[in-house]
């Protein structure tokens, strides 16, 4: 039964991140947001909302691999997506078609990442306040990232040759108020299943005796991570490839967020130093895949698709490579 509402769950979770892109894309069209600030902010904020409700409740039921497992598994699963998808869409080369602006998302993105990797290798239990030193760190961290890449002067345009992609997706008109309700309500709806997403891996963690890292880094992570993968496909067959781009980077950004606010949550001292060792693997494998990404966004034009299609290719190899170590681990 336990797999059943397992599934119901994801399910859901599918379909509802279907209707918050589209509600986003109507957003970052009919107001004064651009595709990117609507990616890396909004949309990236929501569809961390499973990840938000599954690692709260990993954290109260006392299961913290399963918590910090499921922030690091799903950044780790989110480079997977859109190496996929750039893969897919390899003859429109769509790292060139985006703003250069997300190279700065990317690496603070890389700088969170290290920040916990290092918290992960020391395993300081120092807390203010309750809440671990290594926590407050890289919440202070995203703050001023996040403050410095809000000053940075604007590309002229948005950049993305959108008429280069796949056919448009006929959409119903939808007002701007409209499209913000809806972005609501598929909001509560995708934070509602990510808490049953939370509790039935738990349980299968059990009955499976795959362990609470592997689950929470494999298994719950690649499905708390549907709605990112929905609402990157949905946004490239909407001609926003800024969107879809700035969801992940903005996704990967705020989970580490999350992992600072699930130590306060948790009441027994720094959530980072009592985590197991096999959460390293996904650490460090998600730093060497987000320098392949800023790669990726900062080389010139490839003359070869091959050429091209290298660092997308590296990254789904390194994907199955650390979820192996995981698994070992």
């Amino acid at each position: 039964m336990v797999f059943f509402f397992f599934i119901l769950a994801a399910i859901v979770t599918v379909f509802t991140a279907m209707k918050l892109s589209q509600y986003a894309d109507v957003i970052s069209k009919k107001s004064a947001m651009g595709g990117m600030m609507v990616g890396t902010i909004l949309l990236a904020g929501a569809t961390s909302l499973p990840e938000i409700t599954t690692s709260f409740s990993a954290v109260i039921i006392g299961n913290v691999d399963i918590a910090i497992g499921n922030m690091l598994g799903s950044n780790l699963f989110n480079l997977l997506i859109i190496a996929v998808f750039d893969l897919f869409f390899r003859r429109k080369q769509l790292y060139y078609l985006v703003s250069r602006n997300h190279i700065y998302s990317a690496i603070l993105g890389l700088f969170l990442m290290l920040m916990v990797t290092l918290a992960l290798v020391i395993k300081v239990d120092a807390t203010i306040l309750g809440i671990g030193v290594d926590s407050l760190l890289i919440l202070l961290g995203y703050i001023i990232g996040m403050i410095i890449i809000s000053q940075l002067p604007s590309p002229p345009a948005e950049e993305t040759s959108d008429k280069q992609l796949e056919t448009p997706v006929n959409k119903k008109a939808v007002s701007l108020r409209g499209a913000v309700t809806g972005f609501v309500v598929a909001a509560v709806i995708i934070m509602a299943a990510g808490s049953v997403l939370s509790v039935t891996g738990d349980r299968i963690a059990i009955i499976t005796g795959l362990g609470s890292s592997f689950v929470g880094s494999f298994l719950i992570a690649a499905t708390t991570s549907l709605p990112e993968a929905v609402s990157v496909y949905a946004a490239f067959r909407l001609k926003n490839p800024n969107m879809a781009v700035g969801s992940i980077l903005g996704s990967n950004m705020f989970n580490m967020v999350i992992i600072a606010v699930s130590d306060v949550v948790y009441q027994g001292g720094s959530i980072l130093a009592d985590v197991s060792w096999s959460n390293l693997y996904t650490a460090i494998g998600i730093s060497i895949l987000s320098v392949v990404l800023i790669w990726a966004l900062m080389r010139k034009r490839s003359a070869s698709l091959w050429l091209y299609s290298l660092p997308s290719i590296i990254t789904v190899v390194g994907y199955f490579v650390v979820s192996y170590f995981i698994f070992i681990g």
